[in-house]
This record gives structure tokens, C-alpha cells and sequence, in this order.
């Protein structure tokens, strides 16, 4: 077990700063106002001493002004060509109201100026990386906060709902808008997640606990087929959220269609941790998390060896147990599976933006109080970095049209959050993304450094084509460090939607498609783009790929056995088991 970091150690929080820092969490919502005031300085400063540079900005501001004047002159007598495009992504200004005056001339120039600003904010010579793109995306923030199309008097469609319901939409939008703020406020739930909750409307598999410590149940899911394959399934979530995205309603639960397709599969539930949980450390999260799971379906099914799969930090946490796994004389797993989960934290994309050492000790100086940072802290950091699809087309949607966006199993599992214990948190930022060391060979774990070149076992390796949090060229760099043979997926969608991908039902995404090829140790293309322009695509869902990849790395099947469950106080705890319940 982990030992407490003592106040005279490195980046451990001293007392009498407490009470100022946690005032100004609370105030910034987690944000380091040190590290964007540093980078605002790096950027202003060497802006200053760049004439030149500020010429060419001058310049083209001027231009623009021009371009949008000329624009705004022709528009009021018909449809003329515009003169700036917003980005593929950006949907705001899509509606055909957008396109009369004067909102086609408010939102040109919103776009012009938004234009500018992210020509401002890049390529001003000596300022780091990192300032730059704080920066950069702080900056975008702000710009967003003003877009015409968050506010009444300046959005068409909604002066146009507003006309035609007598403004009953802005009655409801303020509804809408109260009981929110009244659920946040509270600490209450979102409205519409009751029939979501794990064990009536999400986690419906039928299992038992098999195994229970102070971290985590290990679930082992009732067999569907009179025989199974050997090799059984061991999936390892995130700890940042409840297991039950990967097992949500039938229609699109990965668990379920891998029981179904003859598979023994195991899950595993991670407990949420509070104030007493403070000192939990990575080292736990791998002992307890990966290698007692890891024995107790080795006990389960004694010599079959076990196809291992992580999902985000899950698939980091596995990786890490694969490669220390190698060192023993008989290596208990058969295959090894990342879903979304990166090993090198070199470019984490804009989640990085996050982590610096001025942000890292902001977070240890605000977990400082209750020993945990509070997982709904982390879901808005990811929501910042898709702030236009997560928070300002809600804004639109919910309070200023008046709708009310239909809950779902999906949207109801991203609202129950985990807490992450302060020792881990720490460690986990300061060691993997700020640091890179388990890339880098330095992680240790057990008195030895972690060597993810010690991975021999084949590789099943899906990435999302729009992933904020594991970009895919990051998930992609596996290849590099290991000693295996990977099949890469790159499937669309993002973060959760491309995993959550059901090959038939409803819950089927009819546009779902991926890229995949296999290749032998140390030859896949070291350019991702070089992959991609390469790799062939298919139409559908990646999970029967993966079903057909683990049945090539199988050795035959053998009868079902129905699960011999944990007994709690006499009584075998069926699955979803009790760590999920945890608010």
C-alpha cells in the first residue's frame, strides 16, 4: 500500500495555502489560473517584440474588415457569395435563416473575427507549444461565449420560435434552465435518468460477483450458448466512469453480444472511492484492478489463458499489467485488446491542454480537502473541448428554443460520474501525461520499470475517427513500443460512440464504418497517416471483426458452466453487483 506524501515532499500542498487555492478552484472550476495567465504572457510579450508581426495582423484585419463590409453591402440586395466558411464541424450557422440579413452579416463577421483570432494566437515566434495552444484554446472559449447564436435577439431561429409560440419557448427554456441549476446545486441527478439506472434500464446482463476487494467486483456473466470458448474474455474499464458504458441496454451492449457469440466474459466494476480512499495510488489500481482480476479468472478457468481488454484508462492500466505480466514464467494472458486507450502521452491532443505542472498542483491543492477530485470536475474539462456540440448547442436546444433533448442510456451513464482518489490522480497526471513514462520505460511498479517491449501477445487495437480524449494517432503509436503483431481498427464516431457500436437493432449507426489491417511485430507504418491512406475500410460495426479476431486466437470450445457467484452474507450478489450503486 501506498505510504502519504508528506508537506515537505516535491508538489505536496502546504496547509496554509489551502484555504486561498480552494477558493480560487471553486472560482476557475478546477482551472489553473496561473498556467493561462503564463501562457497569455508568453504568447502578449512575444507578440510585443514582433513588429512585424503585428503588422501582418494589422493587415489582415484590415482586410477583413473590407471583405465583410463589401459582404454586408450585397447581401441586403440578394443572395451573394460568402465571404469566409466555418469549419466542417460547426453547425451553428448551417440553417437557411442564417443566410438573410442581417443575421448572414452578423454571423460573417462572428467567423471573420474568429478567423483572425486563431490566425493571432498561432505562430507568433518564441512562444512554447504548450502557451500557444492554452492560449489558443482559452481564446476559442471566450469567442464562443459570444457567438450570435447564443443569444436571443441575435439567433433567427429562436426570434423565430419566440414569434410563433407567443414566447412560450423562452418559458420553458427558463424551466428547463432552473431545474438544472437546481440538480446542480443539489447535487441531484439529471432529469429523465430514472429509467437508466444499473440493474432496471442499463447493465441488464445476467452475471454474478465473483470476487469482491476494497477496489473493485469482478463479474462474471452467465454463459448463452451450450459451449464456449476457452479462452475467456477479461475487460477492464475506466475508473473515471461506471463499467456499465460497455454492458448499457440490450440492444447495444458489447458484453451481451460477446456472451452471445459463445464467449466467457468477465468485467470488472470499479468501486466509487471517497475521503478514506485519499491514499489509493496507481500501484493499487494495478495490483488490485488488474493482477487479482487477472488471478481470479486464471482460478476460474485454470489454463485456457485469458484475452484481456481495456477500455481508456482501463486499456493504459492493462497495458501496464501486460507488460508486467511478461516478466512472470507463465504468462497467463493469450491476447491483449486497447479500446481507445493510449500508452504514450506525448500528444494527448487537446485534453493535454489540461496538464502542466501549474495545473497538475492546482488539481492536488483542490483534492487536498476531501482526499478525491470529483469526477463531474473531469467530465467539464471534456466537455471544454467540445464545448460547441456539449454545452452551447444544450444552451441553444434546451433553453432558448424550449426543447427538452430526450434522455439516453448513453447520455444517463455520462452523467454518473466516478470520484478519483487524490494519490492516483496525481500520479497518473504527473507520470503518464506530464512525464510519459510508462512510453518512456521509466514507470515502475513492484521496485521495476514497467517495459511495454516485454508485450509479445497479439494486439487488437480500436481507435475513433473523432476522439477528444485518445486521439487515434495517439492510440496508434501501440505499434511502436511492442513486440506483437496489431491489428489496428479506426472506427468512426468519438470517444464513446464509436466503441458503443452494436452491428444490428436499433441502436445500430447506419453510417458506421472502419479501417482495420494487421501487421507483424515492428512493421507497422510509422506514419498513422500512412496507415490510413492504406488501410482498407468497411462498412458496419467493428465488433464482429473483433469476435472473428478472438476466435482466430482461440483453441476450441468447451461446455458452459453456469457462474458460481460471491456469497454475501448467504446470498450470491448478482451482477451489476453493489460498487455500481455507489453515488
Amino acid at each position: 500500500m501506498t505510504t502519504a506524501m508528506s508537506p515537505s515532499q516535491p508538489h505536496a500542498p502546504m496547509p496554509m495555502d489551502l484555504p486561498l487555492k480552494l477558493g480560487l478552484a471553486r472560482l476557475a472550476h478546477g482551472i489553473s489560473p496561473t498556467s493561462v495567465a503564463l501562457a497569455y504572457a508568453d504568447w502578449f510579450t512575444h507578440l510585443m517584440v514582433s513588429p512585424s508581426r503585428q503588422a501582418d495582423l494589422a493587415a489582415s484585419a484590415l482586410r477583413k474588415t473590407l471583405l465583410w463590409q463589401q459582404y454586408a453591402a450585397h447581401a441586403w440586395h440578394g443572395d451573394c457569395r460568402s465571404c469566409v466558411e466555418p469549419l466542417p464541424q460547426d453547425k451553428r450557422f448551417s440553417p437557411p435563416e442564417w443566410r438573410q440579413p442581417p443575421f448572414s452579416a452578423m454571423s460573417q463577421a462572428f467567423l471573420l473575427q474568429e478567423q483572425w483570432w486563431a490566425q493571432a494566437m498561432s505562430g507568433v515566434r518564441g512562444v512554447s507549444q504548450h502557451n500557444e495552444d492554452v492560449a489558443a484554446f482559452t481564446m476559442r472559449q471566450w469567442l464562443d461565449i459570444w457567438s450570435p447564436s447564443n443569444f436571443v435577439a441575435t439567433n433567427p431561429q429562436v426570434i423565430k420560435q419566440t414569434l410563433a409560440t407567443g414566447g412560450s419557448n423562452l418559458a420553458s427554456g427558463f424551466a428547463n434552465w432552473a431545474r438544472d441549476a437546481m440538480a446542480v446545486q443539489s447535487d441531484g441527478k439529471p432529469r429523465g435518468i430514472e429509467p437508466f439506472a444499473p440493474g432496471k434500464g442499463v447493465a441488464l446482463t445476467p452475471g454474478k460477483v465473483v470476487l469482491r476487494n476494497r477496489l473493485i467486483e469482478l463479474i462474471q456473466y452467465e454463459p448463452a450458448t451450450a459451449k464456449v470458448h476457452t479462452q475467456p474474455v477479461l475487460i477492464v474499464p475506466s475508473w473515471i466512469m461506471k463499467y456499465y458504458v460497455l454492458d448499457l441496454t440490450p440492444e447495444d451492449s458489447l458484453v451481451r453480444y460477446l456472451v452471445e457469440q459463445g464467449h466467457t466474459v468477465f468485467m470488472v466494476s470499479w468501486k466509487n472511492p471517497g475521503s478514506q480512499d485519499r491514499e489509493l495510488g496507481m500501484d493499487d489500481y494495478l495490483d488490485l484492478g488488474v493482477m487479482q482480476a487477472v488471478d481470479a479468472v486464471r482460478a476460474r478457468c485454470p489454463g485456457a489463458g485469458i484475452h484481456a481488454a481495456g477500455y481508456c484508462l482501463g486499456g493504459t492500466l492493462l497495458a501496464m499489467g501486460a507488460a508486467a505480466l511478461a516478466q512472470q514464467p507463465r504468462n497467463p494472458l493469450k491476447t491483449v485488446t486497447l479500446l481507445a486507450g493510449q500508452v504514450d502521452f506525448h500528444d494527448p491532443g487537446e485534453l493535454g491542454l489540461f496538464i502542466d505542472e501549474s495545473q497538475i498542483s492546482f488539481l492536488e491543492d483542490l483534492m487536498a480537502e476531501r482526499g478525491y477530485l470529483d469526477g463531474r470536475q473531469m467530465a467539464g474539462a471534456f466537455q471544454l473541448i467540445n464545448s460547441k456540440d456539449l454545452v452551447w448547442s444544450k444552451l441553444v436546444h434546451e433553453y432558448l428554443m424550449g426543447a427538452q433533448t430526450p434522455m439516453t442510456a448513453l447520455r444517463a451513464w455520462n452523467a454518473d460520474a466516478t470520484r478519483l482518489p487524490a494519490r492516483m490522480h496525481s500520479e497518473y497526471l504527473r507520470r503518464l501525461y506530464l512525464h510519459n513514462d510508462l512510453a518512456e520505460g521509466r514507470y515502475p511498479f513492484r521496485g521495476r520499470h514497467i517495459s511495454l517491449d516485454r508485450i509479445k501477445q497479439p494486439m487488437f487495437v480500436v481507435a475513433t475517427e473523432r476522439d477528444h480524449v485518445s486521439p487515434w494517432q495517439s492510440v496508434y503509436k501501440i505499434a511502436r513500443y511492442v513486440h506483437s503483431a496489431v491489428t489496428f481498427v479506426l472506427t468512426t464516431g468519438g470517444h464513446n460512440v464509436g466503441i458503443v457500436n452494436p452491428p444490428s437493432g436499433a441502436s445500430a449507426h447506419p453510417q458506421a464504418a472502419y479501417r482495420h489491417a494487421t501487421h507483424a511485430a515492428s512493421k507497422a507504418p510509422s506514419d498513422p497517416q500512412q496507415w490510413y491512406d492504406t488501410a482498407p475500410s468497411t462498412s458496419g460495426s467493428w465488433w464482429p471483426a473483433w469476435h472473428r479476431w478472438l476466435d482466430e486466437h482461440s483453441s476450441g470450445k468447451v461446455p458452459a458452466r453456469p457462474v458460481k457467484g460471491l456469497l454475501d452474507n448467504g446470498k450470491v450478489v448478482p451482477a451489476p453487483g453493489t460498487y455500481v450503486h455507489q453515488q
